[in-house]
């Protein structure tokens, strides 16, 4: 990528909104990290506009999908292909821009990049060589499903896509299948329902899940209910569009919470004197340092 090969238009800055022309002013060399709609174009923001006008070039998973933003709001910006499957050719491109002093845009097809896909992997690459790294924040797919889905928000882990093998799909749910949290995955459209059925059998069916569709588009859907409940109904109902699902945390029971307490404090009174132990079970977990003490006591006394 020469400096020739990405000359400047002569209306090189400038963007337009609601017919209305606007120019944007220089940025400094760094990498922007620009979030794009989901599906609504209107969810565009002035600052990813004046960031995309003014970048002298804009790293996109697909020219073709990001053209169709750049012609809606007239941006002339350069567009060069960046995925997974050229990023070790194009990398040094982009950081050649970089080091003309130019700014770089990241972009992905929608949403926010680097949003379960590689990109980090150009980050920390622009980070070494000196760089900024700057965020230009907006729509999320996952977040726009969350704050509709009345599931609990406090603690969220996002899982984006599972294995597409079964194995490997069962066993990462396994792991996570505990995590005190709402959980939330990318799925595909076809997938969609076994993915469901799945859920179902290993986070148990009664808990509570929001499949969410087409976000931000016409034909935005939520579909609400238990995941065994939500199993049944999508299981054969054809689905069409992106598709997001999100799994309300697990309920504990006291009878579980004593449960996972006792095996805490047993595995660390295998090498620890009680008062010892104590302290770091109720470090971890949060619980009265003294009533976890006395139920050290209890397990030790029952064991000798």
């Amino acid at each position: 990528m020469g400096t020739g090969s990405l000359s400047a238009p002569a209306d090189k800055n400038r963007y337009s909104l609601s017919e209305h022309a606007f120019t944007a002013p220089n940025l400094e060399p760094a990498l922007y990290i620009v979030s794009t709609p989901i599906g609504n174009l209107g969810d565009i923001t002035v600052r990813a506009l004046e960031t995309l006008a003014a970048a002298s070039v804009i790293a996109c998973e697909d020219t073709r999908v990001t053209s169709t933003l750049t012609q809606k709001f007239g941006l002339k910006t350069a567009l060069m292909p960046y995925h997974e499957h050229n990023a070790e050719k194009q990398r040094p491109k982009i950081l050649a821009e970089l080091e003309a002093g130019r700014a770089v845009a990241l972009v992905s097809d929608a949403g926010t990049p680097l949003v379960s896909d590689p990109g980090y992997r150009l980050v920390r690459d622009v980070v070494a060589s000196g760089f900024k790294a700057i965020p230009i924040p907006g729509a999320s797919a996952p977040f726009a499903g969350l704050v509709a889905s009345g599931l609990p928000s406090d603690t969220v882990l996002f899982a984006g896509f599972l294995p597409q093998k079964g194995g490997p799909k069962t066993r990462r749910l396994e792991e996570i299948s505990r995590i005190r949290a709402t959980l939330i995955f990318f799925e595909s459209p076809h997938r969609t329902g076994a993915t469901l059925q799945l859920l179902a059998g290993v986070l148990g069916s009664g808990r509570e899940a929001v499949v969410a569709r087409e976000l931000t588009k016409r034909f935005e859907t939520f579909e609400r209910g238990t995941l065994g409940e939500l199993a049944e109904r999508l299981a054969d109902q054809p689905i069409k569009g992106e598709i997001v699902i999100l799994v309300g945390p697990p309920e504990e029971s006291p009878e579980a919470e004593a449960a996972d307490l006792d095996a805490l404090l047993r595995e660390a009174l295998q090498d620890l004197p009680v008062s010892t132990a104590a302290k770091k079970v109720a470090k971890a977990t949060g619980l009265d340092r003294n009533e976890v003490y006395k139920r050290a006591l209890d397990l030790k006394a029952g064991d000798d």
